[in-house]
């Protein structure tokens, strides 16, 4: 299994969520990039954010969105 171009739209857009604040969501705008709006759409439909162009995170949105960002330092360190 690899990630595809859906899978790595959906973690960039995991990665504009600040998983430490309920009080931050997204709005994920009509005229933005079609995979953007496919990639929110898809988010909602799992039932890791609130709205399907963003919203808030969900608690297992929150999980994952830290997964994002510790796979992404993980991948970006140097060593």
């Amino acid at each position: 299994m690899k990630y595809t171009a859906e899978h790595v739209a959906e973690l960039n857009l995991l990665l504009q969520f600040d998983p430490t604040s309920m009080q931050t969501g997204i709005k994920v705008h009509n005229d933005a990039a079609p995979e953007l709006q496919q990639a929110a759409k898809s988010l909602f439909d799992k039932n890791l954010c609130t709205l399907p162009d963003g919203g808030y995170l969900t608690d297992e949105g929150i999980t994952v969105s830290e997964y994002a960002i510790k796979l992404l330092h993980v991948l970006s360190s140097k060593k």
